[in-house]
């Protein structure tokens, strides 16, 4: 195997920007586009290879033809033939609705799913730009219906004021939205769940009401009030800065100079990198290469990623994400 990069599947929605064709050089440059799925395993869009001899195969397909030489053989083991993560880049022009995702209990027993445990990466924001994320002050499940009937929800939420570099942890059950003029790279377990609490008073497309989710989002949510929900704030090194570990993912930030190069190592685990600002060449310990530049993101699989270089032809910006 080598290193796998996708086509990107976008996504066009009412609140979408027109950031993302040009963060990632698309043409042509398409508006209303909300998001940009990198890497996927969700039924319905899964991500297909756009390079190399596996040009055109769907990475579902792929996890059930290599299994261990793709995924690793922890990961296999653990999750079976569904690939456990999938990768975004998100571009608010308006505010997202307030959400919460469920846990794996309930994301189970509901609908047969993964739950949906995330992290946000700020790669760039407007002015005044925020997002939700957590609760400021305590709240329960009755006050909860009852601040949604007297339309006083947004009080209770923790509202934090964005710029580049900001890093969020959201895990199932945490209350959070994306307001405008957010552009982010988000990191989840592969699951599309979402209960929407509140949008706003919004209508669609048509003119209704988007619809919510209130009793199934009642037995979602961690009604705790915790002391912070942003994490300090990310710089990167040409080491790796540990950004978020816990049981779905550990992600890293890496940045790198014009000309200089480091080598990682990793073991029985597949590694996918995301490239947020200039250009690099990734080799594998297969002596397999690709290049790859602000707004792609690629997969190495665990059968050839034991020792990879990264070697910067820019000044470099990126993540790298994993399961532990």
């Amino acid at each position: 195997m080598y290193p796998l990069k996708f086509e990107p599947i976008l996504k066009s929605v009412l609140w979408g920007g027109e950031d993302i064709c040009k963060f990632k050089n698309i043409h042509p440059q398409l508006k209303e586009i909300g998001e940009s799925w990198e890497i996927s395993g969700v039924p319905g869009d899964v991500s297909i290879v756009s390079n190399g001899e596996l040009k055109g195969r769907s990475l579902n397909e792929l996890v059930e033809t290599y299994g261990d030489k793709l995924a690793g053989k922890p990961v296999i083991e653990r999750f079976g033939s569904t690939f456990p993560l999938l990768i975004k880049f998100i571009d608010a022009r308006q505010a997202l609705s307030i959400q919460v995702h469920p846990d794996d209990k309930l994301a189970q027993k509901r609908h047969r799913s993964f739950g949906k445990t995330e992290m946000w990466y700020v790669v760039k924001s407007a002015g005044n730009a925020f997002l939700y994320s957590g609760f400021r002050e305590k709240i329960d499940p009755e006050k909860y219906v009852q601040s949604l009937k007297n339309d006083t929800f947004i009080q209770y939420l923790q509202k934090h004021e964005v710029k580049s570099g900001d890093v969020f942890f959201l895990p199932a059950g945490r209350v959070h939205a994306i307001g405008a003029g957010c552009f982010i790279a988000e990191i989840q377990q592969t699951s599309n769940i979402t209960y929407r609490i509140y949008d706003y008073n919004r209508k669609d497309a048509n003119g209704n009401p988007r619809e919510l989710h209130t009793e199934l989002a009642k037995d979602a949510i961690d009604y705790k009030v915790y002391p912070d929900y942003k994490l300090n704030d990310a710089h990167g090194m040409e080491e790796v800065q540990e950004l978020v570990k816990c049981p779905y993912f550990t992600t890293n930030l890496i940045e790198g100079k014009k000309g200089n190069a480091i080598y990682l190592k990793h073991k029985d685990t597949f590694v996918i990198y995301i490239c947020l600002a200039g250009k690099l060449r990734l080799t594998d310990n297969e002596k397999n290469f690709v290049e790859l530049k602000q707004g792609e993101t690629v997969l190495v699989p665990a059968e050839t990623g034991q020792s990879t270089s990264l070697s910067f032809e820019e000044d470099c910006k990126l993540l790298e994400t994993y399961i532990s």
